[in-house]
């Protein structure tokens, strides 16, 4: 991933309504919703959902397709991991095998895994990319 497309998603996930409608659609797998859905589960004026449909989508963050009269949005989990990829590439002067959260083990956390709100993301990125 290029330093630009990195700092482009961050700043389209800036926004605190952007990411509440990535992780939506992240939970919902690909199977996405349609964006009446999206607004409704947010309880988003329609207009409003539509601009940070746009945004996200331009920012590569969601994919859209149209099915009749309705839009569905899927988000691209492709690029959030090569977006995590690229921020842990060089982990532990790239050796990422060895790197663990301190604290982890005696928290009862496996190694080699990050552990928080939302994560259970494996350390060894470079074989998902």
């Amino acid at each position: 991933m290029k330093r630009a497309t990195a700092v482009t998603v961050f700043e389209s996930l800036a926004s605190g309504v952007r990411l509440d409608i990535y992780r939506l659609l992240v939970r919902k797998g690909p199977t996405g919703l349609v964006a009446g859905k999206i607004a409704a589960a947010l309880d988003l004026p329609a207009t409003n959902a539509s601009f940070h449909l746009k945004a996200l989508t331009q920012a590569g963050l969601l994919t859209v397709e149209q099915e009749g009269r309705y839009q569905r949005y899927r988000a691209n989990l492709r690029l959030m991991l090569d977006l995590i990829g690229y921020l842990t590439e060089e982990c532990c002067s790239g050796h990422p095998e060895q790197c663990a959260v301190p604290g982890a083990a005696s928290r009862g956390q496996s190694k080699g895994r990050v552990e928080g709100p939302g994560a259970r993301v494996p350390t060894k990125l470079a074989r998902m990319r």
